[in-house]
């Protein structure tokens, strides 16, 4: 067997021999687009609508996005706000109507965790829970040590050895005890301090380091991502992230990435992550994992069985289409419900009492065929918007909703070039694939991970896919 490892979400092609919608949807309307989009909002069981109780179950035992209003940042509004007054007709419209879509909120620096407003986990909890009843709002810790390791457009502000432009030094080995160290007491212990504050008051979701342990699982070979230091740093710091969330708080639920179809879905790295959960022994404080976080890999139709269009066995069912070309492959995952069975089967025979739930991120998956090489993840040209945060799902026993965890908008990687024509010291070669939106001749250039990108949103809006 062979890895094709062509960028941090990009697909591990392993060639191996060999419903009603029944949860509740969080119903409302968002108006603008169409027929209106269906919306956020009201609850459902458990009470009343405009009523709130903390819970008081094992966040284990409970959907905690069902019958909750969810929370929308007003600084993405405000992002918003700045291409809608330079859109018009439908893009305008579209736009106009995500002003009411929830999305997850970055943690992926220190500073945005303690301190006032609306770019701070405190700041925003603080608003939450003034609301009427108090809304969820969906958080993503994401800080590690040596930070996306497979890639460089990510990388954080915590190494576990500094070069002397203060960046993080890959090829250095180690025990990254100094980093692990910074993690644990700058980091997770300040976002459990918060947390305790507003824990059983505002409901909370969080999503626990992005692309972390899928690289220890698939690319190890990589010498950034398998090396003593970077491996120490993301097995202890997720395994400290998630034992000290889960031991101080009660009414937290988390979901552990876990990539996505095109990168963990082939047997092999299946279980070879399940192991690695093992390992960890984190599962009994998951409500379960969170799948395509910051990717395009399409929703697709959930199958029978996950491994349904295997070997070619039912190629004219509409579940089997593979824009990806994924199951020629040997991998079962070619899209992310057949995706979230898999991981669901692998994860509760190999880890006894542990049955996940998965939330799936919709935010730009909305097109399935846009690319021409689905290796490709970053800014990708002709991406949409895809479904809007629901729990109305293809199978509410194992899905728990759909998200819009990366925030439609904001850049993945720069183009070697910034907008304002300097270098961009953090370029990835992977931003600037054919499929990339900078990478073509009168295109505008992209700005670093997280920053807005106006030119991305409109395409997003021009090609959504919300309902």
């Amino acid at each position: 067997a062979s890895v094709r490892r062509a960028g941090r979400r990009a697909l591990r092609v392993l060639a191996a021999a060999g419903a009603a919608l029944g949860a509740t949807a969080m119903a409302a309307t968002v108006a603008g687009v169409g027929r209106g989009v269906p919306g956020v909002g009201l609850a459902s069981g458990g009470g009343p609508a405009g009523s709130f109780l903390p819970r008081r179950l094992s966040v284990n035992a409970s959907n905690p996005f069902v019958g909750q209003a969810l929370y929308v940042n007003p600084s993405y509004v405000e992002e918003l706000e700045t291409s809608i007054s330079t859109a018009n007709g439908v893009v305008k419209s579209t736009l106009e109507a995500m002003r009411g879509v929830p999305s997850a909120y970055w943690l992926d620096t220190k500073a945005k965790i303690k301190g006032k407003g609306s770019k701070t986990m405190e700041g925003i909890l603080a608003d939450a829970a003034k609301k009427s009843p108090p809304e969820l709002v969906t958080f993503i810790v994401y800080d590690l040590p040596n930070r996306d390791c497979h890639a460089k457009a990510s990388n954080g502000e915590i190494c576990c050895t500094y070069l002397e432009d203060g960046r993080c030094d890959y090829s250095a080995s180690g025990t990254c005890a100094d980093g692990i160290g910074e993690y644990k007491t700058k980091y997770i212990d300040e976002i459990v301090a918060v947390l305790g504050k507003y824990d059983g008051l505002v409901p909370i979701v969080l999503v626990i380091e992005p692309d972390s342990l899928p690289n220890l699982s698939t690319n190890r070979a990589d010498p950034r991502c398998g090396n003593a230091a970077t491996v120490a740093a993301y097995q202890q710091g997720v395994a400290y992230a998630v034992k000290a969330i889960g031991d101080h708080t009660s009414h937290v639920s988390m979901y552990l990435d876990a990539g996505h179809g095109g990168w963990l879905g082939w047997k092999n790295n299946m279980l070879d992550f399940v192991k690695t959960i093992q390992d960890l022994g984190v599962a009994a404080h998951l409500r379960g994992f969170a799948t395509n976080v910051a990717g395009y890999q399409a929703l697709g139709k959930m199958c029978p069985e996950y491994d349904w269009c295997l070997n070619n066995a039912h190629p004219y069912d509409e579940c089997c289409y593979d824009p990806c070309g994924l199951t020629a492959e040997w991998d079962p995952s070619q899209n992310e419900h057949n995706y979230a069975m898999h991981l669901r089967k692998a994860m509760s025979e190999g880890i006894a009492g542990f049955e996940p739930h998965i939330i799936i991120d919709t935010g730009r998956n909305g097109v399935a065929n846009e690319r021409a090489d689905c290796a490709n993840w970053c800014n990708i040209r002709g991406a949409g918007v895809g479904l809007i945060p629901t729990t109305a799902t293809a199978d509410p026993e194992i899905i728990d909703a759909y998200f819009w965890l990366k925030t439609p908008g904001e850049s993945d990687g720069c183009t070697q070039t910034l907008p304002d024509g300097t270098q961009c010291p953090r370029f990835d070669a992977d931003c600037g694939s054919p499929d990339s939106l900078g990478s073509w001749p009168g295109e505008p250039r992209a700005p670093e991970a997280g920053a807005w990108f106006d030119y991305q949103i409109k395409m997003l809006a021009t090609n959504a896919h919300m309902e």
